[in-house]
């Protein structure tokens, strides 16, 4: 029997804010356990919440960059559930009156590599909770409640992905979004991004949706992917076997590589949702969120176009270049100080990326600038330096620092582009390879084109590099007997 698998994700992003969403408690990653919750956060007596309107603002940029209608007033809600790392008992959220509704994101299937078209429900605001902490108490739990109100949109896909593939494809696509606008800056190791994936299947070509299961708090792209393909597999066993898939919420066990229960699957009316009495409805008009409109970046889709039409790069290279905006700034930059984009998307895409991911490092953490290897690519265009001495360029400038200028200087490394010294290292070739010669004349003349590659790799080894590999392939096919 043939099945195929109905997808939706809830994705939680931390907004980029420096203090929580109802509070002037810090926001930053990494400090001792309990020292960033306030009263308000632990809803002691006497406490109110105030919101936060930077918070506001990033929603609003979210919503804008997707195409969605932005609710001119929204409403907070709370949602009653009891949880060790919950202190108010509830959680400030939004249910009948989010800020964002609708929207859409354009993914490249996984199946097929077309692009679709995927429609996202809502985005909403609300506060996260605390942490739980297992590991180090020895059958006991800790609570750490530095996380506890700090502020989440909950941003809510249609059930429209067909594929763990898609659904990846779909989350990285989010994930460019929001590391574009600033508004995240989308760690999923520090929790910063955080999926809830709801799965289920059904007999192809049926229309009905199956009962499906939500698998919590996935933080890792290649976790999301394995996540749902093993709860598609588990629940296309049951099925098969005759039995009947259980509505509940799962978590993931990476060690494991398999999903296991958590709890069945709660509905809204569970959480007893009703109007938060301490919060006003939030009021906003058009000349806000047109203000907020004019302010937005320049999107990925939009600067890969530019960067096709404006540089003359493949869709394949922009893609590349604009899938996060540090990369494609690196790289407009670079281009700028070298004067040839084509050779500045290829150094990046390779030797740079190589390092990067050598040294586990993102683009802002290079330790060059883009003034140092677009220094590097104009000394390659201007005949200075060899596309390898380039590289041995580089890689003193990646470990040392320093311009090309220099490091060209200190070490020696110009190019010679003087054609009677060339012509020289040539004839020495030449004489010290008499069989070569011999095999290269008698050749047809089809094949000496490659068979040409061999004194060009000797007369290159002679200079050590420096000869200009252009004016020595011309020299040789004038110099080599016929």
């Amino acid at each position: 029997m043939s099945w195929e698998a109905v997808i939706g994700l809830e994705v939680h992003v931390q907004l980029a804010t420096d203090s929580k969403i109802f509070s002037g408690s810090s926001t930053a990653f990494g400090a001792e356990p309990n020292t960033q919750a306030c009263p308000v956060d632990l809803a002691l007596p006497g406490t109110l919440p105030v919101f936060n309107e930077k918070a506001l603002e990033m929603a609003v940029r979210f919503g804008l960059a997707i195409g969605a209608h932005i609710n001119h007033e929204s409403v907070f809600d709370r949602k009653n559930y009891f949880y060790p790392d919950l202190p108010k008992g509830y959680q400030i959220s939004q249910l009948e009156a989010p800020i964002v509704l609708g929207g859409t994101l354009s993914i490249e299937s996984g199946e097929d590599g077309q692009q679709r078209t995927i429609n996202l429900t809502r985005a909403h605001l609300e506060e996260d909770a605390g942490k739980s902490l297992h590991e180090d108490f020895q059958g006991m739990t800790g609570i750490d409640l530095n996380r506890a109100g700090t502020p989440l949109l909950e941003i809510v896909s249609e059930p429209e992905l067909k594929s763990a593939k898609e659904a990846v494809a779909y989350l990285r696509k989010l994930h460019t979004i929001i590391t574009y606008l600033g508004i995240s800056d989308g760690d999923m190791s520090q929790g910063s991004m955080r999926c809830d994936c709801n799965v289920s299947v059904r007999k192809a070509g049926s229309t009905e949706l199956g009962t499906r299961t939500e698998t919590k708090n996935v933080n890792s792209f290649k976790f999301v992917e394995k996540a749902i393909n093993g709860e598609i597999e588990r629940q296309i066993d049951i099925l098969e076997d005759g039995g009947a898939i259980t509505q509940e919420t799962r978590l993931y066990d990476a060690d494991k590589d398999e999903t296991r229960p958590m709890r069945s699957k709660e509905f809204a009316n569970d959480y007893r949702y009703f109007p938060d009495p301490d919060l006003l409805p939030v009021v906003i008009d058009d000349a806000y969120i047109q203000a907020i409109r004019d302010s937005l970046p320049e999107l990925p889709e939009a600067k890969a176009a530019r960067f096709e039409s404006e540089y003359g790069l493949s869709d394949y290279d922009a893609g590349l270049l604009t899938a996060t905006r540090p990369l494609a700034d690196f790289f407009e930059a670079t281009a700028r100080e070298s004067g040839d984009a084509k050779l500045s998307a290829n150094w990046l895409m390779g030797e740079v990326s190589k390092r990067l991911n050598q040294d586990s490092i993102s683009i802002e953490a290079a330790p060059l600038t883009p003034g140092q290897l677009g220094g590097l690519i104009a000394r390659i265009c201007d005949n200075t330096i060899s596309g390898k001495i380039a590289k041995t360029v580089f890689d003193t400038m990646w470990a040392e620092g320093g311009s090309a200028d220099e490091i060209i200087e200190k070490q020696g490394l110009k190019q010679v582009t003087d054609s009677g010294a060339i012509e020289g290292i040539v004839d020495q070739v030449i004489a010290a390879n008499p069989a070569q010669v011999e095999q290269y004349q008698s050749a047809e003349p089809a094949k000496r084109g490659k068979m040409i590659g061999f004194f060009v790799g000797q007369v290159m080894q002679a200079s050590k590099g420096k000869a200009n590999p252009q004016q020595v392939n011309t020299i040789l096919k004038q110099k080599l007997p016929e």
